[in-house]
């Protein structure tokens, strides 16, 4: 093959993939360092799978090196040797027998216009995936000296560059969502320890507590004027009847003086509350504040049961949580943590003074003391027409009417006077008069008047005495009744007017206020204040993350493939293929977060790299110094090194693209959005410790993270393999309400997520077994190496589980073959035959025959 051109490894293993290396000699890698690295990166369950591409005539000077690997304990190795055209035999080290190693001998086979690394990155590709590893090291047990050389059918479904960079972009956007206003929250939306804080209430279990005991400054003052009010009413009931105007009942009271008292004594009580307010007017309440409230009447309980501080942040994660549950960005869960922090932050009780002179302002307290004048008897021509009627009535007594008739109008116009005289709104000693008119001058007149007529007509009629008598009482007590209801109806009209009673309505609420202020300002502070604090920092944090996907999750450019018509369509022209392809750059992510030094590339590597290209200009071979971490959009490639060259597809490797399933959107915003609930979840224990310290650099490298495993899935299988599992829940009950979004282990088939349909593939392995439909990574002049015994070959059919998924792919794969690997990730499907070699070409060379110690 080529001396030396790309790298064709990761220079980090996937999750759960053969971790890979190269120990061909260049100069590019040292092969201690690779070795040191391989053993260093994890591998899941144990199971240590390396696969090494070496060259073939160094199989037997590198033994130490793949002893090392199996150094910590059993390891499988498959090597991938790459010989030379002359090669006619292979020499290997008793390392790499079956069954724990097995060995692929690749010729240098290299098509017009395709180089040899176009053969080893698919191919590598395929390999390093677990199941398929497996499968060929335990075919290579089975064929003679562990050694064979592959033949290739592999179909590749992936995406159009425009399809992926479009998915990607909208993926981004789903998980963050536009810029949204703060809006506004209530105590429905959110879970009852923050409902506590919203709705102003009081917890049930402070319901009996006495908040201002009546042996404080300000309990007093509100008990005197509550006793004052009482007072005023008691008065006015003994005013109102008809003892008040005809007896001395009412002499004893004193109306203007208990108002007067009252708007005195609810001064005072407002006076010691705004007192109260001021003086402990901070957002963070202290055992100073609480002796300072003490002192001016204001006892506070301990904090109720019903909410705590500790209790916060599990309220705030399950709030973050239910939010983004219901499908919100992140954006839109910041803005509405955001109101959530405005509407909790302690303001002191000192604000509510604006409050307090809103419930008992001046203008409330003018129009409590104002003096307001006593009017009784209705309009005055009223008075003057029914009292001459009803002294008319009386007059019509003969003879006697004479008397009774003007008595009648007299005894009306007493009544009034009396009415003007024991008015309520005047102080008994004269101090206090509001003033009043009671009408006592009409219904004198009109009483003398109507009188003299009934006189007048009594004897013109001439009726009988008892006749006389009866009108004479009727008309008498009417007159009485009538005062009486006067009477009445001015009392309650005027304190009506008055209302002193607003003064207990005024007394209720700024109870009420107090409650509220007691509650929510002083007894609650720490807690706002601890829930502010919390939910400012989480939806901080929120526009962070999303601050750092817009960032590092722009789209990265197209490469330049050419578009094919339709999903199905087949491979592209030789010139365009390479580019189209998924590369093994694309493994490549941020420079800083893969290594270093030894693990990454040195300047004489890339200098040799791209020394070697005759189709790039000096000045675009020259690697930048520090790579982006995503790929500028006038970059050639979704690498983030320098472009890549153009390499075209093997004849073997048939590729086919999608315009993108109806299901790829949304299952990497719902990838992404598993992450970020998961990257939230080591964030809860700080925020409860001190928000304000909350680092957000960790998590948005987090981000970062989750970005990239998300974009090399996109790349990989176009996101059909699950996102690998995160271990270390700090609380994984808190996540049960939300598994459908962080358990990822469903996923949708490939044909929904790429749009190309997997009939192709299906086709390939329903196919009869045929070995002229795979292509042999060899020469003609090698055809002589292999055995010519068919029963010998071995051949492994590899899937990906995404093809098979969904009803449409039961019915195409029904009556596959058994044998078939399916694969947990990857986009390559096909055959891989395995052809031995003729017994007397492979060599075993002990460690003292290769010259070794």
């Amino acid at each position: 093959m080529s001396p030396r051109v790309l790298p064709v490894l990761p220079e980090r293993p996937l999750p759960g993939h053969a971790v890979c290396l190269d120990l061909r000699t260049s100069g590019t890698y040292d092969s201690d360092d690779a070795v040191r690295a391989a053993l260093d990166a994890p591998q899941p369950g144990g199971e240590r799978r390396f696969l090494v591409v070496d060259e073939a005539d160094r199989l037997v000077a590198h033994q130490l090196l793949y002893e090392r690997l199996s150094s910590y304990g059993p390891a499988h190795v498959v090597c991938l040797a790459v010989g030379a055209r002359g090669d006619r035999t292979l020499s290997r080290s008793l390392t790499l027998r079956p069954p724990a190693a097995g060995v692929l001998w690749v010729f240098d086979s290299t098509e017009d216009g395709v180089p040899g690394e176009a053969v080893l990155r698919p191919l590598v590709d395929v390999l390093s995936t677990p199941e398929v590893f497996d499968a060929v090291l335990r075919a290579l047990g089975e064929v003679v000296h562990g050694v064979a050389v592959p033949a290739v059918r592999v179909l590749e479904h992936d995406l159009t560059d425009e399809a992926r960079a479009r998915a990607w972009r909208q993926a981004v956007e789903g998980l963050t969502g536009p810029d949204v206003p703060a809006g506004s929250v209530s105590a429905e939306q959110v879970p009852g320890a923050l409902a506590l804080l919203l709705d102003e209430g009081v917890p049930r279990s402070l319901s009996g507590h006495q908040w201002l005991p009546p042996q404080g400054r300000a309990g007093s003052r509100l008990t005197a004027c509550d006793e004052a009010v009482g007072e005023a009413v008691e008065g006015f009931h003994r005013v109102r009847g008809p003892a008040g105007l005809l007896t001395g009942a009412g002499r004893a009271v004193d109306l203007p003086a208990d108002i007067e008292r009252v708007t005195e004594e609810l001064d005072r009580f407002r006076t010691a509350v705004a007192d109260a307010f001021g003086a402990a007017g901070g957002t963070r309440l202290t055992a100073e504040h609480r002796g300072v409230l003490r002192d001016r009447g204001v006892e506070l309980p301990e904090l109720p049961r019903e909410i705590s501080r500790a209790g916060i942040v599990p309220a705030l994660r399950d709030l973050t949580h239910d939010l983004i549950g219901k499908g919100l960005p992140l954006r839109s869960v910041a803005a509405r943590l955001s109101a959530l922090s405005a509407r909790t932050a302690p303001v002191g009780s000192a604000a509510r003074l604006a409050r307090l002179d809103t419930i008992c302002g001046p203008e409330r307290m003018r129009r409590l003391g104002t003096r307001h004048p006593f009017t009784a008897g209705g309009s005055r021509p009223a008075a003057f027409a029914v009292t001459g009627l009803l002294a008319l009535l009386a007059g019509v007594w003969p003879v006697l009417g004479w008397g009774l008739g003007p008595a009648v109008g007299v005894l009306a116009a007493g009544l009034a006077h009396l009415m003007l005289r024991r008015r309520p709104n005047r102080s008994p000693d004269g101090r206090i008069d509001g003033g009043g008119a009671t009408g006592a001058a009409p219904r004198l007149f009109g009483g003398l008047l109507g009188g003299l007529v009934g006189a007048g007509l009594g004897q013109f009629l001439d009726l009988p005495v008892w006749a006389g008598a009866v009108a004479a009482t009727v008309s008498v007590a009417a007159v009485v009744l009538l005062a009486l209801r006067d009477w009445t109806r001015a009392v309650d009209d005027w304190w009506a007017r008055a209302d002193p009673e607003e003064a207990w309505r005024i007394l209720r609420e700024i109870q009420a206020l107090v409650v509220t202020t007691a509650v929510h300002d002083w007894l609650f502070a720490e807690v706002r204040h601890h829930c502010s604090a919390g939910a400012g920092a989480v939806a901080g944090l929120l526009r962070g993350l999303a601050e750092t996907a817009d960032a590092h999750g722009q789209p990265y450019a197209a490469r330049k493939t050419r578009k094919t018509d339709g999903p199905e369509a087949g491979p592209p022209p030789v010139g365009e293929t390479g580019t189209a392809s998924w590369s093994w750059e694309d493994w490549r992510d941020d420079a800083d977060d893969w290594g270093s030094g030894a693990e990454a590339w040195a300047d004489g590597a890339e200098e040799d790299l791209w020394s070697g290209s005759a189709q790039e200009p000096r000045a675009d071979r020259t690697a930048a110094q520090e790579p982006p971490p995503f790929p500028s959009p006038d970059s050639g490639d979704g690498a983030d090194g320098p472009p890549p060259l153009s390499v075209p597809a093997p004849g073997w490797l048939e590729r086919r693209y999608g315009d993108g399933g109806p299901a790829l959107v949304d299952t990497l915003v719902g990838d992404l959005v598993a992450g970020t609930v998961l990257i939230l979840d080591r964030c809860w224990a700080g925020i409860e410790r001190d928000p304000g310290a909350l680092a957000r650099a960790g998590h948005e490298q987090r981000l970062t993270e989750l970005l990239d495993e998300t974009r090399l899935r996109l790349e990989r299988d176009v996101a059909a393999s699950p996102p690998p599992r995160y271990e270390g829940l700090r609380d994984p009950d808190a996540l049960t309400s939300l598994a459908a979004f962080t358990d990822r282990s469903d996923r949708p088939d490939a044909a929904r997520l790429t749009g190309v349909a997997a009939d192709a593939v299906a086709l390939l392995l329903l196919a009869e077994d045929d070995p002229g439909r795979t292509v042999a990574l060899c020469g003609p002049e090698h055809l002589r190496l292999l055995s010519h015994d068919p029963m010998a070959a071995r051949q492994v059919r590899f899937v990906p589980e995404a093809m098979r998924r969904g009803a449409a792919g039961d019915d195409i794969w029904r009556g596959t073959a058994e044998d078939v690997v399916w694969t947990g990730a990857g986009r390559h499907a096909g055959i891989l035959r395995l052809v031995p070699l003729r017994a007397d070409v492979v060599h075993t060379v002990r460690a003292e025959e290769a010259g070794e110690p």
